[in-house]
């Protein structure tokens, strides 16, 4: 653990390494074991019971890579360092923590109902709504979260700032209206550079690491940053489900924490810079950022320590012209994800957010734009040329 008075940077430098200078390695080492030898049958099987049942390895060491591996524990030590959360649990996917996120609070509890606030990343929204996991789920505005709380009520779910529109919710106010409900809060657009929402009273801050903290667009993988009993919870459904993060993925997104708050802010920077100008081009209608599209309860400087990165635009000429864009540009990629190095553009109405109901979809005239690290200008003049094509 680093030293609770050193800076972000500092932090997301150092963090998740404190046993290399013992192993006698200077850069993170990778363990791709499958199985562990045992040092004997009492202990590895003690060692295995502890694991399956949420805990860390005992003296029986780690058995097998379902229930633990040392690359994964060393990123999720640093992501909850840098979420300033006592434990993290990372996974396959973003999708996969969010899966165990429902299964942990609602796994023998006798509650099955969630509370989840709208708009959501649209994988999210389509999960909660399908009720696949044996749940029942009530979509509100954050303002309704505390008339929306019922006695089987497991679990609140939101993401500010949102996916696409960027709208931002405050978080203080929804655990308060949550009653001592547990609060999970989707922190992939802010980052723990931005926002950490276990310091604003959410019990989960959730991330799809494929984004923002791996960066560079090769890795897959979703993370939990929590209190120690539910990360025991999460460890648990994470052994029975299967869906550790792979150790070669763990690395990777360790090594992009290291870069982290200074990748962020570059992004930001442009982005800024990127929303002002489109909100005076003529074939925008509406541009969606913070400090733009509004931010009446003025949450930027007080939940958020910026505006991010991303931007949603809603374009005068329609889903014809959405296309004609995204068809059109030559630096930014007509791709989903977003978070990377390179700037990306896509249409969530058709495609990200596709499953979701009619009356919660996105608007068919509305892109989403992730701000890379490339020039601004060569950005700008990429975006203009595909806005004025005509088809």
């Amino acid at each position: 653990m680093t030293s609770p008075w050193l800076q972000l940077d500092t932090v997301a430098v150092h963090a998740g390494r404190d046993d290399l200078a013992e192993l006698g390695v200077h850069a993170l080492p990778i363990d791709l074991s499958s199985t562990n030898p045992l040092p004997g049958i009492e202990s590895g099987g003690l060692s295995y019971e502890a694991m399956a049942s949420g805990g860390v390895p005992t003296e029986g060491g780690s058995v097998y890579a379902r229930l633990w591996n040392p690359t994964v524990a060393r990123f999720e030590s640093a992501l909850a360092e840098l979420e300033h959360a006592e434990a993290a649990v990372a996974f396959a996917s973003g999708m996969a923590a969010m899966t165990a996120a429902i299964l942990a609070t609602t796994g023998g509890t006798g509650r099955r109902h969630l509370l989840a606030v709208r708009p959501l990343y649209g994988g999210t929204d389509h999960l909660l709504s399908t009720g696949l996991l044996g749940t029942e789920t009530t979509f509100c505005a954050a303002s309704e979260v505390a008339a929306a709380v019922r006695p089987d009520t497991a679990m609140v779910v939101l993401e500010t700032p949102a996916n696409p529109t960027l709208e931002l919710v405050d978080v203080r106010a929804v655990v308060e209206a949550a009653q001592g409900v547990p609060v999970l809060v989707d922190n992939t657009f802010a980052t723990p550079v931005l926002q950490n929402p276990i310091d604003l009273g959410a019990s989960m801050a959730l991330h799809s690491a494929t984004k923002y903290l791996g960066g560079h667009g090769d890795v897959v993988g979703g993370v939990v940053a929590c209190g120690d009993e539910l990360a025991a919870a999460l460890r648990r459904v994470r052994a029975v489900t299967g869906g550790l993060l792979h150790p070669l993925g763990a690395y990777l997104l360790h090594r992009g924490l290291t870069t982290l708050p200074i990748r962020v802010r570059a992004q930001q920077a442009s982005a800024q810079r990127l929303a002002s100008w489109l909100q005076a081009h003529p074939s925008v209608a509406r541009v969606y950022y913070p400090g733009i599209s509004g931010d009446p309860q003025g949450l930027v400087g007080r939940q958020m320590k910026g505006t991010g990165a991303m931007i949603s635009i809603d374009l005068r000429g329609g889903f014809e012209q959405a296309a004609r864009v995204t068809s059109a540009v030559r630096l930014f990629t007509h791709a989903v994800s977003l978070g990377g190095v390179d700037s990306l553009i896509q249409h969530p109405a058709a495609l990200t957010h596709r499953p979701v109901a009619a009356e919660a979809r996105p608007a068919e005239s509305l892109v989403r734009l992730s701000i890379g690290l490339e020039a601004l200008e060569d950005l700008t003049a990429d975006l203009d040329r595909a806005l004025t094509a005509r088809g």
